[in-house]
């Protein structure tokens, strides 16, 4: 187990969580702009607390999508925050 759970292993499924993130947010926005079908915003948080932060986040003001809606705007945040804590936590413990 402690093979799978590596420095490079976590910090791999990081950058693919987040661009994960970044693309779904592309990808919403793209097809509200057609007016197609929308990715759930329980799929967007849930790639949030998945680690994706950053990449929603930077996918929500890149493409300024989601930013009038305020459980957005405090939500992705807030849960990356309470995750880098949880991170730097369990780092020091």
């Amino acid at each position: 187990m402690q093979e799978i759970f590596t420095i490079k292993n976590i910090v791999i499924y990081f950058i693919i969580i987040n661009l994960i993130g970044f693309f779904t947010m592309w990808l919403d926005k793209r097809k509200a702009k057609k007016g197609v079908w929308r990715i759930p915003e329980k799929t967007l948080f849930i790639i949030t607390a998945l680690g994706g932060g950053i990449g929603t986040i930077a996918g929500m003001y890149t493409f300024r999508h989601k930013t009038k809606k305020i459980q957005f705007v405090i939500g992705f945040p807030l849960i990356t925050i309470l995750e880098i804590i949880t991170i730097i936590w369990f780092i020091l413990k």
